[in-house]
Order: C-alpha cells, then sequence, then structure tokens
C-alpha cells in the first residue's frame, strides 16, 4: 500500500521541478514515520530463558517488589532479575548466547530486545558465551565501577565485588573493552584485567589461569549445545533446542518433513503440563514445567500425527521470533461457566498476537516458525488486527478437533498462575464445537499471575542484600527508563482484559506515577585508551587460579589484587615494617600484636596494602631477596670502619658496620608514602646505600644484632691480639693502605 502510494506522488510530480520533489520527500518522509510508529509498538523477538538451575534461586519479575523462587522455563526480558544463593548456580539463554550464574551471584536486564542485551552484574561472578554477535548488535555487562562490551564471539567471565569497589575481566576466547571515568582499556584472548577503583579507573592486566571448578561446570553446559544433533533440524538460534536431544526423537514425516516427538506418557498434549503467567509486554504467557518444553511452546507447531504428537521447528537458516504461547483460544478467552481453553497451533496456521503489533511483525513472527504464505498472513492481519476483530473467521484449524488437545481452567485458576494440569476441567464437545475461536484470553491477570507459579513464596527466599539490588552501576548506553509498577497498570489492564498497556500508555503512567529511578545507572563520559599496569609478581609462585581475581572457586567471591580502592589510602603496618613480597621475615622483624600484614595469608581484608598511584609502575620497589634492613648502631669515636667504601653522611652517626656481608637496605627514594611502612629512624638519621653487596642468609629466628661497647685508647689490648685478619675482597678493588696504622703500633711497642 505504501508503495502504490509513492508511486502515484513520483507520477504525479514529474514535470514540476524542486515543488514536485519536496512533494515526494515529505510523503516518504511521513510514510518513514508511520513505519517507524507501527515499529515502536512491537515487542522484541527475542527474549531470555531460565534454562537450568541448582540450588536456591530466586527471580523477581520487572514491576513487582517481591522475590519468589525462580521457575525453569521462565521468559526473562527487560527489568527481570535473578539471583544464585550461596553453593547455587544458574543458566540462562538468549539463543545466540548463554549466562551462566556462580553462587552469590546477582544479574538483572536493563535491555533486551533484537540488537541489545544490556545486563547488570550487581556481584558474584558470570560466564558469559556468546555464540553469535551481528555487527549491528549492542552485548553490554555492566557493574559497579565499569561497563563491559563483548566486541566479537567468544568465553567472557566478569567477577564483580559485593561492595562494588572492583571488577575482574578474563577473556578466554573473543575481544572486549571496559570503559569508567574517562578511560577506555581493549582486552583480548588470554588476559585478565583486574578493574580497581570508583572515582578512577586503574586497571592490572595479567595471564589467565586454568579454569576453576565454575568454569568446568560452564563449559559442560556449553558442550551440550556445540554437540546436540537437533541443531541438524532447527536454528542454532531457536532457545532451548539442546534440551530435546536426550527427551525425544526425530522423524522424517511425509506431510511436514522433520519433526519432534517427545517421550511421554500416553494421553499427553501439548500446552497442558504448566501454568500461564503475565510477561509484559506480551501478556499471557506460557510456562511448561517440562525441562525441555521451552522451543516446542515459543517456537515452530504442533502436529498430531498418526495419535502422536510432534513438534515441527520453523525453517532454518533464518532468525526466529519468540511468542509468549503459540495457541487458539476457544469462545474468545471464555467458554460457558467461566473457563478458559486453547488448543495448540497446527502448521501453516497463522499465529494472531493479542498485543499491539504492526503488520512487518505479524509477518516475521509466522513465517520464521512455520511455513506459511505471507498473503495469508496479510489476510489474517487486515482482518483480524487492523479491524480489531477479537475471532478469526473462516479458518479451519487442523487440532481443533483432535481428541485432548483443548485444555480448560476456571477463569480464576487462569489468571492467578496455578498449574493447569491440576486445575483443568472437563469441556462439552458441543460448545467447544460451535464456540468461535479468539486471538486472545480476555481475563485480567491478577499480582500472582505477575509473580507466577511460585507466588506463594514471596518473602520466603533468599534474596540479595538491599546494598546489591540497589547499587548504581556504569553504563555505555543509556538503558531504557523502568516501566510502571504493576500496581499503576491495573486499572488500565482492567479496561482491556487480556490485553497489554500499550507504550503510548506506559509512558503516560511512568509520568504520572514516577517509579523509582530502579536499577540506578550512571552513563560513562566520553573515554580515552588507557594503558593497564602489569599485574605484580605473585608471591611463592603462586598459581594463577590461587592469585586474587583469577577465576576463584565457585563457592567463593575473589578478591582484588593488592587494590585499595580509588579513595582508599593504605594502612599504616607497625613501625618495625614487614617483609616485601617473597621474602622471609630477617631476624630483627617482629610484628606488632594484631598488625596487618599486607600479602599474606589471613591479612585483614579491610586494610589493603601498600601500592603505587594509578597507572604508575612500582619503580622504587627492591628487587626479590634485596632486603632493607634497619640501620646498624654507629661505631665508636676514633674507630676506623673495617670497609674502606663506608663514607659516613653529613650530619650523621657513624653505624657500626658489620662483617663484609651485609644486606644492602633500601633506596633513599623509598619513602613511607610509597611503601607504607613508617620509617625506623628520625628524618634525619638515613643511611646510605653499599653497593656490590648481596645479603647473606642468616638463621631463623637468631636474636638482633647488638653494638659491642666502644673501648678507649687507653684501655686498647696489644697489637697483636686486636689486629683483626686480613679479609678477602673482590679483585676489583685494592686492599686499603695500612702503613700509618703499622707505624702507629711500632711506636707504641717502643
Amino acid at each position: 500500500m505504501r508503495k502504490t502510494l509513492l508511486e502515484r506522488v513520483c507520477r504525479f510530480s514529474e514535470g514540476r521541478g524542486w515543488l514536485g520533489l519536496l512533494l515526494i520527500v515529505a510523503v516518504f518522509a511521513g510514510l518513514t514515520i508511520h513505519a517507524q510508529a507501527q515499529d515502536q509498538e512491537d515487542p522484541p523477538g527475542r527474549v531470555a530463558r531460565l534454562g537450568y538451575m541448582e540450588g536456591s534461586v530466586s527471580f523477581q519479575p520487572a514491576g513487582v517488589d517481591d522475590w519468589v523462587q525462580a521457575v525453569p522455563n521462565r521468559p526473562m526480558t527487560t527489568g527481570d532479575k535473578l539471583w544464585a544463593d550461596q553453593n547455587s548456580r544458574a543458566e540462562v539463554q538468549l539463543g545466540s548466547a548463554t549466562i551462566d550464574l556462580g553462587p552469590n551471584t546477582g544479574i538483572s536486564f536493563l535491555n533486551l530486545d533484537d540488537n541489545t542485551t544490556q545486563i547488570q552484574l550487581s556481584a558474584g561472578s558470570i560466564n558469559v558465551r556468546v555464540w553469535d554477535l551481528d555487527a549491528n548488535n549492542d552485548f553490554e555487562i555492566d557493574t559497579a565501577n565499569q561497563a563491559f562490551s563483548v566486541q566479537a564471539p567468544g568465553r567472557y567471565r566478569l567477577d564483580a565485588s559485593e561492595n562494588g569497589d572492583y571488577t575482574v575481566v578474563t577473556i578466554r576466547e573473543g575481544q572486549g573493552e571496559s570503559i569508567g571515568n574517562g578511560q577506555s582499556y581493549t582486552m583480548r584472548a588470554g588476559q585478565r584485567f583486574t578493574l580497581s577503583g570508583t572515582t578512577a579507573l586503574n586497571a592490572e592486566v595479567d595471564q589467565i589461569g586454568p579454569p576453576d571448578d565454575f568454569d568446568n561446570w560452564s563449559d559442560r553446559r556449553d558442550a551440550r549445545y556445540q554437540d546436540s544433533p537437533s541443531a541438524r533440524y532447527c536454528d542454532r538460534r531457536v532457545v532451548g533446542f539442546e534440551d530435546l536431544d536426550n527427551n525425544g526423537d526425530w522423524s522424517s514425516t511425509p506431510e511436514y518433513g522433520d519433526a519432534w516427538f517427545p517421550r511421554v506418557d500416553p494421553g499427553w498434549a501439548p500446552y497442558h503440563e504448566g501454568h500461564w503467567a503475565w510477561i509484559d509486554p506480551w501478556g499471557w504467557t506460557w510456562v511448561d514445567n517440562e525441562p525441555w518444553g521451552y522451543a516446542p511452546f515459543h517456537y515452530g507447531r504442533w502436529a498430531n500425527i498418526d495419535g502422536r504428537w510432534g513438534w515441527i521447528p520453523g525453517p532454518m537458516q533464518v532468525r526466529p521470533v519468540y511468542a509468549p504461547a503459540l495457541v487458539a483460544f476457544v469462545g474468545v478467552g471464555a467458554v460457558a461457566g467461566g473457563t478458559v481453553a486453547w488448543f495448540p497451533l497446527g502448521p501453516r496456521e497463522v499465529y494472531v498476537p493479542s498485543y499491539h503489533v504492526s503488520e512487518a511483525y505479524v509477518n516475521r513472527v509466522n513465517i520464521t516458525n512455520t511455513t506459511v504464505n505471507t498473503t495469508v498472513v496479510r489476510n489474517v492481519y487486515n482482518t483480524t488486527i487492523v479491524n480489531n476483530n477479537t475471532t478469526v473467521n473462516n479458518v479451519t484449524y487442523v487440532n481443533r478437533n483432535v481428541r485432548g488437545a483443548v485444555t480448560a481452567v476456571p477463569q480464576h485458576a487462569f489468571a492467578t498462575a496455578q498449574p493447569v494440569a491440576r486445575a483443568a476441567v472437563a469441556v462439552n464437545a458441543r460448545q467447544l464445537s460451535s464456540a468461535p475461536i479468539g486471538v486472545r484470553a480476555a481475563v485480567t491477570p491478577d499480582r500472582q499471575a505477575v509473580l507466577g507459579a511460585h507466588a506463594n513464596t514471596a518473602g520466603h527466599v533468599a534474596a540479595p542484600p538491599r546494598a546489591v539490588v540497589s547499587r548504581t552501576v556504569i553504563a555505555k548506553q543509556a538503558p531504557p527508563p523502568p516501566a510502571p509498577s504493576f500496581a499503576a497498570r491495573q486499572q488500565a489492564l482492567a479496561q482491556h482484559p487480556g490485553q497489554p498497556v500499550p507504550r503510548q500508555e506506559l509512558a503516560k503512567l511512568r509520568a504520572a506515577t514516577a517509579p523509582a529511578a530502579e536499577p540506578r545507572v550512571k552513563v560513562a563520559p566520553p573515554a580515552k585508551p588507557a594503558t593497564p599496569t602489569p599485574a605484580p609478581n605473585r608471591p611463592g609462585n603462586q598459581p594463577a587460579n590461587a592469585r586474587p581475581g583469577a577465576n576463584p572457586p565457585a563457592n567463593a567471591h575473589p578478591a582484588p589484587s593488592n587494590q585499595p580502592g580509588a579513595n582508599n589510602r593504605p594502612a599504616q603496618p607497625n613501625p618495625a615494617g614487614p617483609p616485601p613480597r617473597n621474602e622471609r621475615p630477617q631476624p630483627g622483624y617482629r610484628p606488632e600484636p594484631n598488625a596487618t600484614q599486607p600479602n599474606r595469608p589471613g591479612a585483614n581484608p579491610a586494610t589493603p596494602s601498600a601500592r603505587p598511584e594509578p597507572n604508575q609502575p612500582e619503580t622504587n620497589r627492591p628487587e626479590p631477596n634485596n632486603r632493607p634492613e634497619q640501620p646498624a648502631p654507629p661505631p665508636s669515636r676514633n674507630e676506623r670502619p673495617t670497609q674502606p667504601e663506608y663514607r659516613p653522611q653529613p650530619n650523621q652517626p657513624e653505624p657500626n658496620r658489620p662483617e663484609a656481608n651485609r644486606p644492602e637496605p633500601a633506596p633513599p627514594s623509598e619513602s613511607p608514602a610509597r611503601t607504607g611502612h613508617p620509617p625506623t629512624e628520625p628524618a634525619n638519621n638515613r643511611y646510605s646505600e653499599q653497593p656490590n653487596t648481596r645479603p647473606s642468609a642468616p638463621p631463623r629466628n637468631e636474636p638482633p644484632r647488638t653494638p659491642a661497647p666502644a673501648p678507649q685508647r687507653s684501655d686498647r689490648p696489644p697489637a697483636a691480639e686486636s689486629r683483626p685478619a686480613p679479609q678477602q675482597r673482590p679483585p676489583a678493588k685494592p686492599a686499603p693502605e695500612k702503613k700509618p696504622e703499622k707505624k702507629d703500633q711500632k711506636e707504641e711497642k717502643k
């Protein structure tokens, strides 16, 4: 229709110069705006599925404040939150990606549509496997101090601290970018970035270590997707197709081609074992109980073949479009006695959505899920949706008269998400045969329908800490504003039973009710490329898995690698000063009781160890085994030093030198502010470096050396006893002159 109108305008504008061109531009712009207005009403063709759970997993639907026990096969979309408690795990599937949650992990969808996946990681660990990433698609994971963008298919892991001061990004395959506070870091396969701080984003880069238990669990889940035989029969972007492998069999049929037959009990029928939930913006949505019960109920069609129900998938190599439930309702949603009845759509039958959609959407949702003529789709759209009819006329449905295909429940059970198999009632066959076919269930949802089948668990399940739920996160792109609460929409839903509130009315409700600003999102400012700091050496050749932030065990949170927040100052250790990393304590070092010792097991986690300022290398750190030592006491006056290299500094007492092999002290530039160690002497008592010396290995637990009392010249012992044995020195250094000393000794003998 739009094409015909545009052709007429073009013919009319021929020979009219710039006026005709102006008319063409105006008409084309009007048609474009009209098409965009229609497309804005269309819901996304992609949702997430809660596919697998272990332990205690809680779920909070968008628009409500209660946490309930999660239900497998629950479709998830923008605004939904998920929490895996301690010793628990979960898997969320997107068709083109999977998201695995470790223990004590919370995520929510800031945005999820056909081109955008934006996830908030509030705390914990997730493994993300991106199988397919189109050029116009954005995949973003936001935490408290950064926004990570996936730039290629691959395997990614993100660990976010519970207090929100650091994020660890590990890239096993692929490439990505983190931004925050005006800085951006490009990350590649084989790298692990520890991003610390909130007001200034500091990055440490290190090589990844071997996978831990959580990574291995994710790999086993991914193998089901990679090795699935069902990928030969349906597109891999059909969410949950891999669950068909162990629960049914594929077989070729003469009329419909390849079909999948589930292994079920006799008398089983589709859309019978599960419940109805209200999920915006689609409305009434089927949630099946079977572990394989997702793909066959949101994609494709069902057919009864020789007395067995078989599922026929849509065309291969076509991006499938999600549908909330591919059924037709009997009696415009209600039959005699206040019951609601439905049956599954068969192959080549047109699905008519109950929500506001464009003609293009109706075409996509049908031709991607079954083999159907587009002309038939357009006719149904014009006669039903355009004319605002609630019934479908002149259509023969093959499954309507199949024995056991129609399922009915009381209206109250339907509206409150009660299990269908338990609430199902028998319906008179004569009523079913004469009742009209409707496009929607004209039932106003109850709040229980939003919470789902486990609505009675509200307030009785594990939930994330309040600080985690309300945490502000950094985002690269601004997500859509949160929708009004379900309570604010109930009055509008009652006016049009069974039909979601249109987006334009939702915008008005949002402005009138002023919903809470959750999720709290701060868009990152424009970023400039920054260079990460190489991670420091770990003590004792520590394996990568044991390093902070390096793929921590599944039952533990990762810890940052020596990284205080940007506004945290390093705590001051005891005056004696702890030993540097990679070193054993020297004999003179005795830690004070309850003193904090950074970088040692059991150290107080609340006290971060010293580290250089962000983006500055640690230039003044002593090398391993070059341990600074407290200055030795000065020698007595009139006593000559045994080392010729020694030269006392001005205004400084002369220390009592030990034998030749004395550990060399730290450079003078190693100030307390840099190392976090307070000085052991007053500021004006400095000692100089001793070059070309190496520390000896003193026996452990040896008491500190104390200076001998300085004898007077008059009490000096005989020269034969007091003269020290000659010391061997390196060949490069000449022996010191001893002649003046010998002359004095001869005069003394005389």
